[in-house]
């Protein structure tokens, strides 16, 4: 089996090579950490172990990341016999680690899933245990882990149908993996079942909630000050904000051609666009350009853009890491990836704000969390463009129905605190058998 997957595994790499390395190089910067990606790091990260046992946590992304934030802050001073190291697979995922970790907890790119690459990793790190966040399922990672008796952990697990039909039909690689899990936490009980089904030991698994409830809490006040970053090309306060966050391509197109329109019945409005992939951002420059909207981009504000005579109708936000700043100032936010593309974004951060969210159709990557919102009125999905520029509308219309949907949001939001709690106790109860 292991020959088989391997054979496979380095086709599909090979063949996909072309299109991955493209894709790094337009995000820049690539070289940074390259090697890493091959189990081969530098010294300054090697240096950084001093010797105790290692917890390694795995976050795929941006999302993932924060939940990893979260759990280190509750579970670091619990195990002070552990040393925490962390590893990514993108580059906006470490984007987030450097610029949110502690220095002292060394962060790394997680390995490409050859034999001789995971090797390396092991044979740097030694962990003694493994969390893995969601679900990042890599069969020579995992292998490995065995082989050198490392527990392993799952924590913040879903699993779509599609998912879990596609590891059931690769049940004889995954399920014995599967089975030798020390605990995975879930979000919910059909989570539970499909991994259980899929041969989880079922008195490993516990549903213990989402976990990006807690991640999403706003931090202590810092980083990015946007409302003065927006006065510097013209914005004024009482402007109101329309942020359109981890937007697809087709979706800049579409908010772009309403722009002009929502701008008749609300003279004062500002959009603030963030696409999914900063990389894209000259592309949607030149779709605003193309539409008649007059944009300055992110990275410009404090050089030629800056101190413009006339304000701008539309921000857009070509850097990293800065969404989360700019949902604070946002009046109504509409999620990307939801309207011309499909999964969704995460809606949790801007409604622990308490903000009138807007979704598209397609959440299909957030389905039980789109639920519990809708279930509480806290949110609107609509179903085409149409009725997204409907719905703005309204909601740029009304401070009251802004204040009460965003009320709801954070409602939901606090009903479902808890689960770093019960997962990092969870994690404690085996780690300690």
């Amino acid at each position: 089996m292991r020959l088989f997957y391997n054979i496979l595994f380095a086709l599909f790499f090979w063949c996909s090579a072309p299109w991955y390395f493209l894709k790094m190089w337009r995000r820049g910067d690539w070289r940074a950490g390259f090697g890493q990606r091959f189990g081969r790091y530098e010294p300054e990260i090697t240096a950084a172990l001093d010797g105790r046992p290692i917890l390694w946590l795995h976050a795929v992304s941006v999302g993932e990341v924060g939940i990893c934030l979260q759990l280190i802050r509750v579970l670091g001073p619990r195990l002070p016999g552990f040393q925490m190291v962390v590893s990514t697979t993108t580059s906006t995922g470490m984007g987030e680690l450097r610029r949110r970790l502690p220095p002292s907890i060394p962060r790394f790119y997680y390995p490409v899933d050859f034999p001789r690459a995971v090797r390396r990793a092991f044979n740097t790190f030694r962990p003694k245990a493994l969390i893995l966040v969601e679900a990042e399922i890599w069969p020579n990672f995992l292998w490995q882990a065995l082989e050198r008796k490392a527990e392993i952990f799952l924590v913040n697990a879903r699993l779509s149908e599609r998912s879990f039909r596609n590891y059931g039909r690769f049940g004889a690689l995954f399920r014995p993996l599967f089975s030798q899990f020390r605990a995975a936490g879930c979000q919910e009980a059909s989570d539970a079942a499909r991994l259980t089904a899929l041969g989880f030991a079922p008195e490993n698994v516990r549903i213990v909630g989402n976990l990006k409830f807690d991640a999403a809490q706003p931090e202590p006040r810092g980083g990015l000050d946007t409302r003065a970053l927006l006065r510097q090309i013209g914005v004024s306060d009482h402007a109101k904000i329309l942020v359109t966050g981890s937007t697809h391509a087709g979706e800049e197109a579409v908010l772009a051609e309403m722009l002009a329109r929502l701008r008749q019945r609300c003279p004062e409005l500002f959009l603030v666009l963030v696409p999914r992939h900063f990389e894209r951002a000259r592309e949607v420059g030149q779709q605003l350009a193309a539409r008649g909207v007059s944009f300055v981009y992110r990275s410009e504000i404090g050089h030629a853009a800056a101190g413009t005579t006339a304000a701008p109708q539309c921000l857009l936000v070509n850097s990293t890491g800065e969404l989360r700043f700019f949902y604070e100032v946002a009046d109504v936010v509409f999620v990307g990836k939801s309207l011309t593309a499909k999964g969704g974004q995460n809606p949790i951060e801007p409604a622990a704000l308490g903000k009138a969210i807007v979704l598209g159709p397609n959440m299909q990557n957030f389905t039980s969390m789109t639920r519990a919102f809708l279930a509480q009125q806290a949110v609107i999905q609509v179903p085409d463009a149409v009725a997204l520029e409907a719905a703005l509308a309204e909601l740029l219309a009304s401070d009251a129905r802004r204040a009460e949907i965003g009320a709801r949001a954070l409602a939901v939001v606090r009903k479902n605190l808890g689960a770093t709690e019960r997962t990092v106790e969870f994690l404690l109860e085996r780690l300690a058998g």
